[in-house]
């Protein structure tokens, strides 16, 4: 298996640009089954989000403040 995809990989290394966007656009694709579980977990997680937003249950957080305490959490982590 490990040398089949060796292969892939490497025959993929000689694609140009629009061939590399064409696979990958192809491996990123699920059945459409699948995507529609996929879309309604998101629509159901997008709606209690939303809901505990409106309700004043959660506050909203800056994507700055976020991203300034991703960053501290991982230097923590580093340490």
């Amino acid at each position: 298996m490990a040398s089949r995809l060796e292969d892939y990989i490497a025959e993929g290394r000689t694609f140009d640009a629009d061939e590399r966007e064409i696979a990958a656009l192809t491996l990123q694709q699920v059945d459409e089954t699948r995507q529609a579980e996929v879309d309604a977990a998101w629509e159901e997680t997008v709606n209690r989000r939303l809901d505990e937003l409106l309700s004043g249950k959660v506050d909203a957080v800056s994507g700055l403040e976020t991203r300034a305490k991703a960053r501290e959490l991982l230097a923590q982590r580093r340490k």
